[in-house]
């Protein structure tokens, strides 16, 4: 089945790319609870009638919200959104552990004790703002001797990967209704929202655990961005998907762009080597990093690394046209 997708002016953001008429892009999906993060990609990848597709970090089936989804050539870009900084609402239960430290687990100890004055919450909560030392929880998607930690667990087997170091940027609270607080988490990669709340539990003396989890934001893209399971369904099926396509030039919004003529494009799709004579003098300082290389059309061409100490650039990825 060929989509013809009918080019949209108006809305720059959410034009699509082809390669062979094929879509390629990346879809924003707002997880509903109850469905494995593979199973909407799944999804998405059958109603697209895409030959790849995947997610850019997973969420647990109990949580929602914002699902990063690469379609087709947009797979390519999966990298450059694995370790962005993500956001998410929360609520902590206070007063009950589980062996899971979410609501889907066993309940392994219970408090009463669970009234505490606002002034000693939201010290307890400032003592985890900025650069902490976490423990993975044992029920996780980590990985021991090639076997995931949650099977080893469901087996009576668990094993404790060592802290790492996390960063929180910003924990806010919005809501205190004891025995639950609901609070807004700015963080890296990484970070276990439900181990927070356990070590929030803790240092208050009462224990607690994740009831609800939303992720509102994932390396720029926000809730807003999002489209439901069933928007995304009723869109595919009138053909009007690339209303909330997002270019892959697009979804590389804080990178560095240079608009390519083409000569320069030429010599990228024929992999030749990139050194800084080939941009233009006044913009050559400004591409140390990661530089996203699009056509006059705004099409991305490439991604290319400036390479430390050469006068020379690195390919990433590139799309032929």
């Amino acid at each position: 089945m060929v989509w013809l997708i009918k080019y949209n002016p108006t809305s720059e953001r959410y034009m699509p790319n082809f390669e062979r008429q094929e879509l390629s892009g990346v879809i924003v999906v707002d997880k509903p609870p109850g469905i494995t993060s593979a199973k909407v990609v799944a999804r998405v990848k059958k109603w697209l009638k895409a030959r790849k597709a995947g997610h850019t970090g997973t969420l647990d089936p109990f949580a929602t919200g914002v699902l990063v989804c690469c379609i087709n050539r947009a797979t390519k870009l999966s990298r450059f959104f694995l370790h962005g900084k993500k956001k998410y609402e929360a609520v902590l239960h206070l007063g009950v552990e589980t062996d899971t430290q979410d609501s889907t687990g066993i309940v392994t100890n219970v408090c009463h004790n669970v009234e505490f004055s606002k002034k000693t919450i939201e010290s307890a909560f400032k003592r985890f703002e900025g650069n902490i030392q976490q423990l993975p929880p044992v029920y996780s998607a980590l990985k021991h001797k090639g076997i995931p930690l949650y099977k080893l667990a469901r087996s009576k087997k668990p094993v404790q990967k060592p802290a790492r170091q996390v960063s929180i940027i910003t924990l806010k609270i919005l809501e205190i209704h004891p025995p639950f607080i609901r609070f807004e988490v700015f963080c890296s990669a990484g970070t276990y929202i439900r181990t927070l709340c356990a070590d929030i539990g803790a240092s208050l003396g009462c224990g607690g655990h994740l009831k609800e989890l939303r992720r509102i934001e994932s390396s720029g893209f926000t809730i807003t961005d999002a489209v439901t399971l069933e928007e995304l369904e009723d869109l595919t099926l009138s053909e009007k998907l690339s209303d909330r396509l997002i270019s892959m030039s697009n979804a590389l919004k804080d990178m560095p762009e240079y608009i390519a003529d083409k000569v320069l494009v030429n010599k990228i799709n024929h992999g030749y080597i990139i050194t800084k004579n080939d941009f233009m003098a006044e913009k050559i300082n400004a591409f140390e990093g990661f530089i996203k290389i699009v056509d006059t059309n705004k099409t991305l061409v490439a991604v290319l690394k400036h390479a430390k100490d050469k006068n020379r650039y690195d390919y990433c990825c590139v799309f032929n046209s």
